[in-house]
C-alpha cells in the first residue's frame, strides 16, 4: 500500500555485508572486475551503503528481451545470508495494476461499464458522510478520483497488528466512518479504499475470489511463475526471498516483519512477486497482451495529480497505472508499491524495456532513499 503523504522517517544502525550480482544466469568470472561500470549495480550499492537499506534488488529487461538481475546488501541481517537473485517480495500497491487489469477485462467482456455508478454492481455498499455509491463511478475508483477516505489512515498500528487477519469489509468500514475527501471526480488523492471496493466489485461480478481472478486472468495468462495472491491466513513468502524490515523508533535496530498477514492490503496490495515477473507483467500489459485495445486506451487515459503528491515531476495517473516521462525521451508506464518491510518501483516502455527496483526496509532508513530508488528505475530504463 502506498501512502506518500504519510511516510515515517526512520534512522537505524544497519549491519551491511556482502553484495552479490547475477546477470541472467551464471555470473562470469570477470564480472566482479566490472561492477563499477554498471550504473544499475552502482545504484544498488548506493541504496545499501549510503541510504542504509539492508538489501536492494533490480531486474532489467532490454528491448531484445535479455534480462539482467542484480542485488546488493544482505538478505537476512541476523545470519548475513546473501540476497537471493530475483527473489520474491511483497509487491504491495503494484497489486493495484493487476486488480485494475481484471476490472478492465470485465469491461471488455461487457460485464462492467467504466462510467457506471458503483451502486450498479454493489448496491448500497458506499454510504456515508459525503459518500454515495450512486455517484461514484468504477472509473473513479481505478483512477483515485472517487473522494473516498483512505482506510489505512484510520487503522491501528499495522506493525503491532501484522499477524491480524482483516476481512475486506472491515477495511471498508474503517473508511466509511469518515467524511468523503472531495466530490467524486473533483480531485485526485491516492486511496487504498478505492481498490478494496474494486476487489469487491470483481468478486460480485464474477462470483469468484479476487485472488483467483487475478491468477486466472493475469498471472497464468502471461506466465508469471513466481507471482501469487496469498491465500487466507498465509503470512509467509513461499520462495527464496530477502527479509523485510521496519524500525519502530529512531536509533533502534530494524525489526524483521517478513512474516505478516497481507489481508490489510488485499486487492490493494497483497500480491507477492519477483522483480523479473513484475517486468514481464508490465511489458505484457503495455504491449497489449492483457487488454483489448479499447480498454488499454482507457487505462492509459491519464489525469493530472497535485504537485505535492510526492511523485516525480510529470507523473500522471490512468486506471491502476501511472505514466512518467523519462530523461531519455520515452514514457514509462508502471506503478510503485510499499508495504511493511518492502518498497518496489516498476515500469515499462512501449518499445519493450522494463525494470523493477526493490528495497527491503519500509518505511525507509533515509529520507532520500525513495528518490534514489526512483532515479535508479529511470537509469535502468534509459541505459
Amino acid at each position: 500500500m502506498s501512502k506518500r503523504s504519510h511516510r515515517r522517517r526512520i534512522t537505524a544502525a544497519v549491519v551491511l555485508a556482502a553484495t552479490t550480482l547475477a546477470l541472467a544466469g551464471a555470473l562470469p568470472a570477470s564480472a566482479a572486475q566490472h561492477r563499477g561500470g554498471d550504473p544499475v549495480q552502482r545504484g544498488l550499492d548506493r541504496l545499501v551503503q549510503k541510504d542504509g537499506y539492508p538489501a536492494a534488488m533490480a531486474s532489467v529487461t532490454a528491448r531484445d528481451g535479455r534480462v539482467r538481475n542484480a542485488t546488493a546488501g544482505v538478505g537476512d541481517l541476523r545470519t548475513g545470508e546473501k540476497v537471493p537473485v530475483d527473489g520474491q517480495l511483497r509487491a504491495a500497491s503494484i497489486t493495484k495494476s493487476f486488480t485494475a487489469t481484471v476490472v478492465l477485462q470485465l469491461v471488455g467482456e461487457g460485464k462492467v461499464e467504466l462510467d457506471a455508478p458503483v451502486d450498479t454492481y454493489l448496491p448500497g455498499l458506499l454510504r456515508g458522510d459525503h459518500i454515495d455509491g450512486r455517484v461514484i463511478t468504477v472509473r473513479q475508483l481505478l483512477q483515485h478520483t472517487s473522494g473516498l477516505p483512505d482506510y489505512t489512515e484510520y487503522m491501528d498500528d499495522l506493525v503491532a497488528n501484522r499477524h491480524r487477519y482483516y476481512q475486506p469489509r472491515t477495511l471498508l468500514d474503517y473508511a466509511l466512518q469518515h467524511k468523503g475527501v472531495f466530490r467524486p471526480g473533483k480531485g485526485w488523492r491516492y486511496c487504498n479504499t478505492d481498490y478494496v471496493v474494486a476487489g469487491l466489485l470483481v468478486e460480485k461480478v464474477t462470483g469468484r475470489p479476487v485472488g483467483e481472478e487475478i491468477t486466472r486472468r493475469v498471472i497464468d495468462r502471461v506466465g508469471l511463475r513466481h507471482t501469487y495472491f496469498p491465500t487466507v491466513g498465509d503470512q509467509s513468502i513461499r520462495e527464496p526471498h530477502p527479509h523485510g524490515y521496519v524500525s519502530l523508533k529512531a536509533g533502534e535496530p530494524l525489526l524483521d516483519v517478513t512474516e505478516t498477514d497481507p489481508s490489510a492490503a488485499w486487492a490493494a496490495g497483497a500480491l507477492i512477486a519477483t522483480p523479473s515477473d513484475l517486468n514481464r507483467f508490465f511489458a505484457a500489459l503495455v504491449g497489449g497482451k492483457l487488454l483489448k485495445p479499447a480498454q488499454l486506451r482507457e487505462m492509459q487515459r491519464t489525469v493530472e495529480i497535485p504537485a505535492d503528491s510526492g511523485y516525480p515531476d510529470g507523473t500522471k495517473f490512468g486506471l491502476g497505472l501511472s505514466s512518467q516521462p523519462l530523461s531519455c525521451g520515452v514514457l514509462m508506464w508502471g506503478h510503485d508499491g510499499d508495504y511493511r518491510g518492502y518498497a518496489d518501483y516498476s515500469g515499462a516502455t512501449e518499445d519493450g524495456r522494463a525494470a523493477t527496483i526493490a528495497v527491503t526496509a519500509n518505511p525507509g532508513p533515509s529520507k532520500d532513499g525513495r528518490q534514489h530508488a526512483e532515479q535508479l528505475l529511470e537509469t535502468a530504463l534509459c541505459q
